[in-house]
């Protein structure tokens, strides 16, 4: 461990000196710049792009770029670069993660690594923890950007998709993480190459990228569209949940958030639906139904997960506190939370496109990041992105005070200290922030300051529209703010000089957090750019971080547990229990985000099969089309044959499966059950060819070519859906797989093999059924277009 240490630190601080030298070249550089006109210095960019257009590489005009950006910054803004700001924009244009303590400035470092790759003219993506501060810095930094003659743009939700590509065709785009990944799913659902909004992933920049690249990868993102199925079905299932029982009718696996009805719970169910066996295949659909309802009985928590704002179940992000609007659980969740919580059922939304935060961002040709607290989570990081964490030292000393845990033996003890020391702090007119791990949790603390008659403010999801303005007096002389997460990303808390007399901000945290990197940023709200300021962790061994460790662990511990009379733990070392806790617990979030990406991969790589599949379409004139049309055909009639001589399959149906593409197929049973493979074979390629001849009209009808390509891609993504819809049954039972001693992830990767190859045969078929009635009824149109008489011909023939 030591030796790891000391390599990890040798590494660091190799790195930290090749940065200097790069720095000291970018310094040497700035009275150069000093004296460039406005004009002169506008025009660097032209020079720059003219020098990759001339075979410079990117990397050599590093130093001359920095340089510019910190002149036009201090021009247009008034805010020179410190140099540990360069030393993170070196770090992010080498495609690594700066670690720079919150109040360091990291907004301003990105626009030193965003200029230089935007010089390619391949678009760079600034990806910020929410819309807001997606907003605020493309109209603050952005300035630096225009004023170079660079075109900046802003990618939010509810845009049309022609602001949406006009954002995404600017030099520098900004927006959240998951509406970029929304763009990307939404993009492989269009039926038009134009239509499509982003371009290609050429270079990010993560604000935050703990919070966006691990904290949020636990959930996918999903497309979904509404079907109206199932409302009644949940109604019955939660008022059964009503009177469900912990232990008893189910199971809860905390390492994976996960639900399982008992024997006793599965009964139940059987005899309120009158049925036999709920694990029947007949009975798929009932049970998705029962495991989605199961979950919000058991897992979704109001006012954690969830709020409900004028009678509708709103979404909250966990990791930052802020509400979802327009977001919506999928795949039955949300409707089984509306049935439990009383609120009238929405149509149920079905999963259209999905893509796991991980399997996104790894598609950007360069990556990088920007957090105050990545060093816990370096190996994951590397592991999963193959990003180098390196740690850039703070402009000015740390002054702030971080004071050791208190850990009480129960939540009374611990909201009795919290009180008291709120008091005591507050009497010295030093500010107060508290933090909490939920919306409830932000409420219950409020009612006891209300009791005490303590003057107070809340910061959390029901309260966002304030946000801006609570957080600007939140450092203010005797101010007293209790906020979840939302408070600790993105936005700095400012003190006056009278403030920092008093001793600066105080950090209260009420609970430690299942990472240790969200305790970083909540304490990391005090003490910025050398200001004073302390910060402590009062918490009790009732904490919704103690009830996810193991409970046979839990109960040794408390056996042992000697208080004061104030109920602090003083014995076992209360400090290295949680701490070893906290360790357990973000290790359980750890391999629930690898349980995820392993189960997504699986769908991600056949994913981008589709998706290459669809590109490929839409880029065909109608002669490509008909070509394809005529592959899908030609692949289908050779999958058939193989299924009927493979299996020895019945004459008849081989007969109806061919009738498909040839409806006038007149071949005798008894004639047929006399050749061999050979001889059948040979029949339906010249069957085959007969039906290639009959589409020459086609070609020369580009509307009905693209009537062709439209349901062609109509049939791809019907069946896309249908799959994943399939998938997300098998993903449901997966856990299931470790209990009959199988590996649930190789389960799952031969499932959906052969699911996906069965998915393939029914695009081949859709498209060789529709196919087949476009040429006949172009082939009818033609014949009547050459003997426009022929039915009156007809006629007067019957007549005679």
């Amino acid at each position: 461990m030591i030796t790891s240490l000391k390599q990890l630190f040798n590494e660091s601080a190799a790195d930290l000196r090749k940065l200097n030298k790069l720095v000291n070249q970018v310094n040497l550089l700035e009275k150069k710049y000093e004296s460039f006109s406005d004009e002169e210095l506008k025009n660097m960019t032209l020079v720059f792009k003219d020098k990759l257009q001339n075979g410079m590489k990117l990397d050599d005009l590093k130093i001359d770029a920095f340089a510019v950006v910190r002149e036009a910054s201090k021009r247009v803004l008034g805010l020179r670069h410190y140099d540990v700001q360069l030393i993170g924009g070196l770090v992010l244009a080498e495609g690594s993660i700066a670690q720079m303590n919150t109040g360091e400035g990291k907004t301003l470092v990105a626009t030193l690594s965003s200029y230089l790759y935007a010089l390619e003219e391949k678009g760079v993506h600034i990806v910020t923890a929410n819309e807001y501060l997606a907003r605020r810095d493309k109209e603050l930094m952005g300035q630096v950007h225009e004023f170079l003659g660079l075109k900046v743009g802003l990618n939010i939700s509810q845009m049309e998709p022609q602001e949406k590509k006009l954002a995404y065709q600017a030099d520098i785009s900004y927006g959240t993480g998951t509406e970029f990944g929304f763009d990307y799913l939404r993009d492989n659902m269009v039926h038009e190459k134009e239509e499509k909004v982003q371009r290609s992933l050429h270079y990010a920049i993560v604000d935050e990228i703990d919070s966006i690249l691990i904290d949020e990868a636990r959930t996918p993102l999903i497309i979904a569209n509404k079907s109206d199925d199932g409302a009644e079905l949940y109604k019955i299932i939660a008022s059964i949940m009503a009177e469900f029982k912990d232990d008893s009718e189910y199971k809860i696996h905390l390492e994976t958030k996960e639900v399982y009805l008992t024997d006793l719970g599965a009964d139940k169910i059987e005899d309120a639906f009158g049925i036999d066996n709920l694990y029947d295949v007949e009975h798929q659909e009932l049970l998705h139904a029962v495991t989605q309802a199961l979950k919000a009985h058991a897992v979704m928590k109001l006012d954690d997960d969830y709020i409900i704002k004028d009678c509708k179940i709103i979404l909250v992000d966990k990791f930052t506190g802020r509400i979802m609007d327009g977001r919506s659980f999928s795949d039955g969740l949300h409707q089984a939370i509306e049935a439990k919580e009383g609120v009238e059922i929405t149509d149920e939304n079905k999963t259209f496109a999905t893509i796991t935060v991980q399997n996104y961002f790894v598609m950007y040709k360069k990556l990088s990041g920007m957090t105050g607290s990545a060093m816990p989570s370096r190996q994951e990081f590397f592991d999963t992105y193959n990003l180098k964490v390196v740690e850039i030292p703070t402009n000015k000393p740390v002054q702030r005070e971080d004071f050791p845990d208190l850990v009480y033996v129960n939540n009374d003890s611990k909201i009795k200290k919290i009180i008291a020391e709120v008091k005591k702090i507050h009497q010295l007119g030093r500010p107060i922030l508290i933090g909490t791990a939920s919306i409830e949790k932000s409420e219950e603390l409020s009612g006891y300051l209300k009791k005490e008659k303590i003057k107070h403010q809340i910061l959390n999801a029901k309260t966002e529209e304030d946000e801006a303005k609570l957080i600007s007096q939140a450092g203010q002389k005797g101010h007293i703010m209790i906020a979840t997460n939302m408070a600790g990303r993105g936005t700095d808390i400012m003190l006056s000089e009278e403030v920092k007399e008093l001793g600066g901000l105080h950090i209260i945290g009420t609970e430690r957090h299942d990472s240790n990197r969200i305790d970083m940023q909540l304490r990391g709200r005090a003490g910025r750019q050398g200001d004073p300021g302390s910060s402590q962790f009062i918490i009790s061994l009732e904490d919704d971080l103690f009830a996810h460790y193991d409970e046979e662990e839990m109960k040794r511990y408390l056996k042992k547990v000697k208080t004061d009379e104030t109920g602090l733990v003083l014995f076992p070392d209360p400090k290295s229990f949680t701490k070893k806790v906290q360790e357990t617990v973000e290790n359980m979030h750890h391999s629930s985000r690898s349980h995820l990406l392993k189960i997504e991969s699986v769908m991600d790589r056949q994913s981008k099969i589709i998706y290459s599949m669809r590109d490929r379409m839409m880029d065909m004139n109608t002669d490509e089309i008909i070509e394809e049309a005529l592959t899908n055909v030609h692949n289908y009639l050779q999958q058939v044959q193989e299924n009927y001589f493979s299996n020895n399959g019945n004459l008849k149906a081989f007969l109806e499966d061919l009738s498909l593409v040839f409806p006038n197929l007149d071949w005798d049973l008894n004639e047929l059950e006399e050749l061999d493979q050979e001889d059948i074979e040979k029949r339906v390629l010249l069957e085959y060819g007969q039906f290639v001849s009959t589409t020459s009209p086609l070609k020369e009808d580009e509307w009905k070519g693209q009537q062709l390509k439209d349901l062609m891609l109509h049939q791809m993504d019907t069946n896309w859906v249908k799959y994943l819809d399939y998938m997300a049954q098998v993903k449901d039972g997966i856990g299931l797989r470790g209990y009959g001693q199988e590996d649930p992830y190789r389960y799952f990767e031969i499932e959906g093999y052969e699911e996906f190859k069965y998915l393939l045969f029914m695009i081949q078929k859709e498209i060789s059924s529709q196919f087949t009635d476009i040429v006949r009824e172009t082939t009818d149109e033609f014949v009547d277009e050459l003997n426009p008489d022929l039915d009156e011909d007809l006629v007067e023939m019957e007549v005679e």
